[in-house]
């Protein structure tokens, strides 16, 4: 089943002109290709963060964006969790805090806050400022915050970037049991398939 319908024509004023289309499924989705090709800029697009010269983006059964209609939903509106490459966490507000502000901004009745403490490992964590985490934990944190949202859409920046073999693993895992357990459709950037080939079922290149 179709979740996410991206078809658009962006450019930033700088020069770099992005024009590119792709259906992603109820499922997880790799979006690869090599640093500078708009990977993030994708993301960017459908999270609400950027907006589009022209086209059309469909989440599920919304229309996000549409340049012909001059629709172009609110991002907080958007009911997508989205984990940013550098984290982006409240480094004033405690894990707890950080998880809570994600089930805030949730629409719905929402995932249970206990569960994910639980799924991801957080439980010794809760009362901790993010500057005395690692970055793995880091990476725990913002990925339940995110899922805390209960969105209908993940998007995941270089989630196993500038990690060694054995943290790369174990977020890797972490991933891929909050994902799955949860049944999340996400789409996730990469600019090394390898390193994403264990958790994305299918994978669209960008040159």
């Amino acid at each position: 089943m179709s979740v996410l319908r991206f078809d658009c024509r962006f450019h930033y004023p700088e020069g770099f002109a992005l024009n590119f289309s792709c259906v992603v499924e109820n499922q997880i989705t790799a979006l690869v290709g090599p640093s500078g090709c708009g990977k993030t800029t994708v993301l960017n697009l459908i999270a609400g963060l950027l907006t589009p010269d022209q086209g059309t983006i469909a989440l599920q059964d919304q229309l996000l964006f549409d340049s012909r209609s001059g629709q172009n939903m609110s991002a907080h509106l958007r009911q997508i969790g989205y984990v940013f490459q550098d984290y982006r966490l409240f480094p004033h507000l405690t894990v707890e805090n950080n998880l809570r502000y994600g089930q805030k901004r949730c629409s719905s009745n929402g995932i249970d806050f206990a569960k994910i403490v639980e799924v991801l490992e957080l439980g010794d964590l809760t009362h901790r400022l993010p500057s005395s985490l690692s970055g793995g934990q880091k990476q725990r944190v913002a990925l339940g915050r995110a899922i805390l949202r209960s969105p209908k859409l993940l998007l995941l920046d270089e989630p196993l970037s500038a990690m060694d073999a054995d943290l790369r693993a174990s977020v890797a895992e972490h991933l891929d049991r909050v994902i799955r357990k949860f049944g999340i459709p996400t789409l996730l950037v990469s600019h090394d398939r390898a390193s994403v080939e264990s958790l994305a079922e299918s994978t669209v290149r960008m040159s």
